[in-house]
C-alpha cells in the first residue's frame, strides 16, 4: 500500500469531521491545519493511525517509520522540483514542434503566447502551494519559495522565445504602436487558454498526489483562501505600484543585452513578491490572478477586478505616458517632455551673390606650406 493512501483516509475523515459546514475557505483552512497539528505523531503511538470515533479500522497499525515533517517536505519539494524541470521541458518542446510545422504569424501570436502562458500559470501554481502548505506542512522557511521564484523567472526569460505571458505587455506593445489590434486580440486569447489548460493539467498531477504537499492540495483544493489580503483600495495601490515599476523597467531594458534584462527582470519580480506578497500575492498579470484567485472566497469579482484588472492596467499606462511623453497608438503629441529634432543644422556663411564682389582672404590662405614668409618673397625677387 502506498505510503500515502492512510494518510488520505485520515486527512480526510479529520477534515470533514472538525470544519463546520459554513466555514469559509480560510476558516476551513485554518482549522484543518489546527487538526493536524493538534494531532501529531507525538500524541500516537508510531505507525498508528489517530484516533478516528467509532469509524471501522481506527486505531489500526501501519508498517513502516513515522516520518517526520522535514522528510515529508523534502520528498514534496523533490516532488515540484520534478513538476517544474517537467514542466519547463513539455512547453519547450511543444514551442519547437509548433514553431517548425505553424505558419510565424500563427506562431508568434498564438501558439508562443499560449505556451508561455502555460508554462508560467502552472509554475506559479506550484510554486503558491509550497509557499502556503510548505511552512506548517513541510517546515520550509519564506526564502525557498522567493529563491525559487527567482531561478523560475531565469528560467522562463530565457525559454520563452519572446512571449509576453502577460495581457498587460500585450497592450503595452498595443499602445505603443508596436502590434496591431487583431494581433493583440488573438495574443489575449491564447494566453487565457493558456493558464486554463495549466490549471486543469496542474489540478490533474495534484489528484495524483505524488506527495504529501499534493495530497494536502487536492483535499483543499475546493476551499481555496484569497490571495487578497488586504483592503481593496490598498490591495489596487500594490498591484499598480509592482505592474508600474515592471512595465517601467521593462521599457528601460528593451535594449539592453538579453542576459542583462533576463536578470534584471527576475530580480524586480522576486522583490516585488517579498514586498506586496504576503498582502496581494503581487500578481500584476490580469490573466493569471483571473484563474488562480477569482473563484475563491473572501471577496466580489468587482473587488478582484479593482486589484488585479484595473491595478495593474493602470500601472502600465503610467509606465508608458513616463517613458514615452505620450501614447503613440492615440495620440503623437509629447505631454511631458519638449521634443527637439534629432538633426541639427549646420550653421555656415550664406553663399555669395552674383553681384558681390570676391573677398581677399587671409594672409597665408591658400598658400602652400612654407611659402609666405620673408625668406620666399626675397628669393623670388633675386
Amino acid at each position: 500500500m502506498p505510503a500515502w493512501r492512510p494518510l488520505r483516509a485520515f486527512l480526510g475523515n479529520t477534515f470533514y469531521r472538525l470544519v463546520p459546514a459554513g466555514a469559509s475557505g480560510a476558516q476551513q483552512s485554518s482549522t484543518f491545519q489546527t487538526a493536524l497539528l493538534a494531532e501529531g505523531p507525538e500524541r500516537r503511538e508510531p505507525g498508528a493511525l489517530p484516533s478516528q470515533g467509532h469509524s471501522p479500522g481506527a486505531g489500526r497499525e501501519y508498517p513502516g517509520p513515522a516520518h517526520t515533517p522535514l522528510d515529508l517536505g523534502m520528498a514534496g519539494l523533490n516532488v515540484s522540483l520534478c513538476f517544474f524541470f517537467a514542466t519547463v521541458a513539455l512547453c519547450e518542446v511543444a514551442r519547437r514542434a509548433s514553431k517548425a510545422l505553424l505558419p510565424a504569424g500563427a506562431y508568434d501570436c498564438f501558439a508562443r503566447e499560449a505556451l508561455g502562458m502555460a508554462q508560467l500559470g502552472a509554475c506559479c501554481l506550484e510554486l503558491r502551494m509550497l509557499a502556503e502548505l510548505g511552512p506548517w506542512a513541510g517546515g520550509f522557511g519564506p526564502d525557498l519559495p522567493l529563491t525559487l521564484l527567482f531561478l523560475l523567472f531565469l528560467v522562463h526569460g530565457a525559454t520563452f522565445d519572446g512571449a509576453a505571458a502577460n495581457p498587460a505587455v500585450s497592450l503595452q506593445e498595443f499602445l505603443l504602436a508596436e502590434a496591431s489590434l487583431p494581433h493583440t486580440l488573438l495574443k489575449l486569447a491564447a494566453q487565457g487558454l493558456g493558464v486554463q489548460a495549466a490549471c486543469t493539467l496542474t489540478q490533474l498531477c495534484w489528484a495524483w498526489e505524488l506527495s504529501d504537499l499534493h495530497l494536502l492540495q487536492s483535499l483543499l483544493a475546493q476551499h481555496c483562501s484569497s490571495a487578497l489580503r488586504t483592503s481593496v483600495p490598498h490591495g489596487a495601490l500594490l498591484e499598480g505600484s509592482c505592474a508600474f515599476l515592471f512595465h517601467l523597467a521593462l521599457l528601460r531594458l528593451r535594449r539592453s543585452l538579453p542576459i542583462c534584462r533576463v536578470a534584471a527582470v527576475a530580480l524586480l519580480v522576486t522583490l516585488m513578491a517579498y514586498t506586496a506578497g504576503p498582502f496581494t500575492s503581487a500578481f500584476f498579470n490580469p490573466t493569471l490572478a483571473t484563474a488562480v484567485t477569482f473563484h475563491c472566497s473572501g471577496h466580489t469579482w468587482l473587488e478582484y477586478a479593482q486589484v488585479y484588472w484595473l491595478g495593474p492596467l493602470t500601472g502600465m499606462v503610467l509606465a508608458v505616458l513616463l517613458y514615452q511623453g505620450h501614447l503613440p497608438r492615440l495620440f503623437q503629441k509629447n505631454l511631458l517632455y519638449s521634443q527637439k529634432s534629432k538633426y541639427r543644422t549646420p550653421r555656415g556663411k550664406p553663399a555669395p551673390g552674383p553681384g558681390d564682389a570676391q573677398r581677399p582672404g587671409k594672409a597665408g590662405s591658400g598658400r602652400a606650406p612654407g611659402r609666405g614668409g620673408l625668406g620666399w618673397q626675397l628669393w623670388n625677387a633675386t
